[in-house]
């Protein structure tokens, strides 16, 4: 198997001077006004460029040979942020595209970084494309979002990390886009854990996958389209989905913004919409955690300058 512990355990030793180690926040299902169960938060929004993706980014850069022109991504947005927060760091040149549905936030962050940026489209295939011929014409790294080995065995690290610092949860649930993330997180907890996605109903990408029995082209949009919408998810990682993901829950745009509003109330924790949407499904009710479950939600990014989130 391509993405397995081993592999999750070399690769976290090779990026863990370039990553942080994120925290944990232990609360009750009671402070959100659920039942009560033990709920652990993941924090990854606070890593390094705001999300989980510097992980995938720093495994590509330090694992793989890197040319002289440089490395290419294609992003909704985090993604982007992240390769060229890795590429300052180890003095590499990268080229960024994204769509027009990238945040302001990120947009600006990856300017700030000192990246090359070209904002093509509406949607992230769009952007993907753009990426693809630029590669071509130039032979820059093509760093890819979540379709790539050394992708999924970064964000692996992700759960090999929380792994250690809650060992004893049963559940642990999780936003999907292109399914790097779970695809990692899946591939370390190998049914140890149950595994639980969550999509946004706008953009059911890994819905319609397993629905279909291999990845297909779903809807692109909602609130989290610029970190949860990138059409369909990844070939590498879907048998691994298949194997190890118990299931997949929908949340709307509503339920996403009331989670963001609610991390914010009780926790003063600023998620983007994607790195609130995990936890929407426990606040929606499409989750429901059995009497003394415990249950690890990934809030996995930041990059948003909203605060008072309000209602939608």
């Amino acid at each position: 198997m391509l993405i397995d512990r081993k592999r999750i355990e070399e690769v976290a030793a090779v990026i863990a001077p370039y990553v942080r180690v994120t925290p944990v926040l232990t609360l009750s299902g009671a402070d959100f006004g659920l039942a009560p169960f033990s709920l652990t938060l993941k924090l990854e929004l606070l890593q390094h460029s705001g999300s989980f993706k510097s992980r995938g980014a720093f495994a590509n850069l330090l694992l793989r040979p890197l040319p002289a022109v440089g490395v290419a991504a294609a992003s909704g947005g985090n993604h982007g942020v992240a390769v060229a927060y890795a590429a300052m760091r180890l003095g590499v040149k990268a080229k960024i595209f994204v769509p027009t549905v990238a945040s302001p936030d990120k947009v600006q962050r990856i300017r700030a970084y000192g990246a090359d940026l070209a904002i093509v489209g509406d949607r992230y295939a769009d952007a993907l494309a753009a990426s693809q011929a630029w590669i071509a014409e130039t032979g820059a790294l093509a760093v890819h979002a979540f379709d790539q080995v050394e992708t999924l065995l970064g964000q692996g690290t992700l759960g090999m990390e929380l792994a250690s610092q809650a060992p004893a949860l049963d559940t642990v649930l999780v936003a999907v886009g292109g399914g790097g993330l779970i695809g990692g997180l899946a591939g370390w907890y190998a049914g140890h854990t149950r595994v639980i996605g969550v999509e946004p109903e706008l953009a059911p990408t890994l819905t319609e996958a397993l629905e279909a029995g291999r990845p297909v082209d779903a809807p692109a949009g909602g609130i989290a389209a610029d970190s949860l919408a990138p059409r369909r998810v990844g070939e590498l990682m879907f048998p691994i989905a298949r194997a190890h993901v118990a299931r997949v829950a929908l949340v709307s745009d509503a339920e996403i913004r009331r989670a963001q509003d609610a991390l914010w109330q009780t926790a003063r924790i600023a998620a983007e919409p994607g790195g609130a949407a995990a936890l929407a499904a426990l606040l929606s009710g499409v989750y429901v955690p059995a009497p003394g479950e415990r249950v690890g939600v990934v809030v996995c990014g930041g990059n948003t300058t909203a605060v008072n989130f309000g209602d939608p």
